[in-house]
């Protein structure tokens, strides 16, 4: 196959071209410039995309033999990635900008690209694994747990998956990844992995949506309506949230108080007990299939809301309305904007956008 090699200037994507080359497809390596202003330098594992990540990028590239190019995709990157981003706060949902990143330019706007160029398919590091199934093309959890990423690549369609390659998926370990670059000569060997936002490099999320989406005073008040505290502006909190509430008013039982709900509109953060984040029920109206879409409308599944949570059993229940998921036992803090992805066993069935949730817990608690 033609293929499009994505290269981050990681060690995942540079073993993954290696293995893409080694294969016998033929391969050119891109490496997607995201800011118009990025750094020159990393600082250990955070951020990535910067001038040092590129040219990383291309010494595997020539190790490899093989041409590369960087595109720039910064203007896209910003409005559907980094607008999306604060867009989300302001409205009091909690955005995962990594699905988001996949959803519309690695597998949307690259693969997009590469399609018109005459490539087969795009090439990632990702960890997750392709399976020719029954109904066709199936998305599957990665051999090894601990790196698995198939939630963050949970919003690809049947389409998108028919033009992708996953090189690292059947790969035991991320030891055997550095192991192996290393034997092919490869400079990214033993360089640290990204954690962080790759826009907020610092880490510091509420400083930066400070700045960009501006602040305002407002009112932190308990599940009954009392005024317990006050913010500068309610889209710098998240559902689940404990630390940097200063609340002026002690909860009666004396034990910490969690955010329990942003409200934009009246700009007010609800907080309440621990028990109070507990979660019975979840839906969203914007949802996507991994392949082939689900044969019934209620069905035995596990749901996962988090990059590395535990999958939890439930029922989904899919409507022209959407779809609403029931788990088994309540799930814990989740926040409107999050995605919940279904899978069976390990299987990906598909994603929604979480807009709406039911507490377990009455508001009397």
């Amino acid at each position: 196959m033609r293929i499009l090699a994505a290269m981050s200037g990681g060690v995942d994507s540079a073993v993954a071209a290696a293995r893409a080359v080694e294969a016998g497809h033929d391969v050119v390596g891109v490496h997607l410039a995201l800011s118009r202003a990025g750094g020159t330098l990393r600082t250990g594992s955070r951020g990535c995309c910067t001038i040092e990540d590129a040219m990383d990028a291309r010494r595997a590239a020539d190790r490899l033999g093989i041409p590369f190019y960087v595109w720039d995709f910064s203007e896209r990157f910003r409005d559907d990635v980094i607008d999306d981003f604060i867009a989300e706060y302001q409205a009091g949902r909690t955005p995962n900008p990594c699905m988001r990143c996949n959803e519309k330019i690695k597998f949307a706007a690259l693969l997009e690209r590469a399609l018109e160029l005459g490539f087969d398919a795009v090439c990632t590091g990702h960890y997750a694994t392709l399976i020719d199934g029954e109904g066709g093309l199936e998305l599957h959890r990665a051999s090894d747990n601990a790196k698995d990423q198939s939630y963050v690549l949970g919003v690809l369609t049947a389409e998108q998956l028919a033009h992708t390659y996953f090189p690292l998926g059947s790969t035991p370990s991320k030891a055997q990844v550095r192991a192996e670059a290393a034997e092919r000569g490869l400079s990214v060997a033993q360089k640290p992995d990204s954690h962080d936002i790759c826009f907020i490099p610092d880490g510091d999320t509420r400083g930066w949506l400070a700045e960009k989406a501006g602040s305002e005073t407002g009112e932190i008040i308990d599940r009954s309506g009392e005024v317990v505290g006050s913010h500068d502006g309610a889209h710098a909190f998240t559902v689940g949230q404990r630390r940097g509430l200063k609340l002026g008013v002690p909860a009666a039982d004396g034990k910490p108080r969690f955010v329990l709900e942003v409200r934009p509109v009246s700009n007010t953060v609800v907080v309440g007990p621990k028990e109070a984040l507990a979660i019975a029920e979840i839906s969203g109206e914007r949802y996507s299939w991994a392949g082939a879409a689900p044969a019934q409308s209620s069905f035995s599944c596990e749901v996962q809301i988090r990059a590395h949570a535990e999958p939890a059993a439930a029922v989904a229940h899919v409507s022209a309305d959407g779809v609403r998921v029931v788990p088994e036992v309540p799930l814990d803090g989740v926040a409107p904007g999050q995605t919940a992805v279904l899978y069976v066993g390990t299987r990906v069935l598909g994603q929604f956008t979480i807009d709406r949730t039911v507490s377990a817990v009455p508001v009397s608690v």
